[in-house]
């Protein structure tokens, strides 16, 4: 599978799919700003050539309620539909690029933003949303809540084993190993 977002550009599905593609995550939104401006290419286009798609919004707790972007993702691309052909919407948790790594929120205070955002898209899709987070960051942003099981884990680990996985969860659903292919 892939990740792509609007650094990728314009992507060639066919391409994609012939190379053995089955499935994409791609980036919807972020914070309540911003929309990937090839969205409708990478979605639409995995699509067209099969390949399961889903889309995922990259969270910014620091700038708004967790209800407040779940919307905002909602409405930009971020719905889910029983097609055979898309994946649940997905919440990308990591480290701040913007400034302080826990987007300066106390543990408690991430956890409320993120259980508001998830309930909010399992509300309006029927879905749990797939949570995308290192266990590095879960443990030292979240104080490694273990109540999030519920949600599909999105892990990133880049290398030969998926290693020790976020409080709560006994399994992932996907395992990002590279961050390229």
């Amino acid at each position: 599978g892939l990740d792509v977002s609007g650094h990728q550009g314009t992507v060639s599905w066919h391409d994609a799919a012939n190379g053995g593609a089955v499935f994409a995550y791609i980036k919807a939104t972020e914070g309540t700003a911003y929309i990937n401006p090839y969205f409708a290419q990478q979605y639409n286009g995995a699509y067209a050539e099969k390949i399961i798609r889903g889309a995922y919004h990259f969270a910014t707790p620091n700038t708004s309620d967790g209800t407040t972007q779940a919307n905002f993702f909602l409405k930009h691309g971020g719905g889910w539909s029983s097609d055979g052909l898309t994946l649940p919407p997905a919440i990308d948790l990591e480290y701040n690029p913007y400034g302080p790594s826990c987007y300066g929120l106390t543990p408690q205070a991430l956890v409320t933003w993120v259980h508001a955002f998830v309930n909010q898209v399992h509300t309006s899709t029927g879905r749990y949303p797939v949570i995308y987070t290192s266990t590095r960051w879960w443990g030292q942003c979240t104080g490694n809540d273990a109540g999030f099981s519920s949600d599909p884990l999105w892990i990133p680990r880049y290398g030969s084993s998926v290693g020790t996985l976020p409080a709560g969860w006994t399994v992932q659903t996907f395992w990002q190993f590279a961050d390229s292919g």
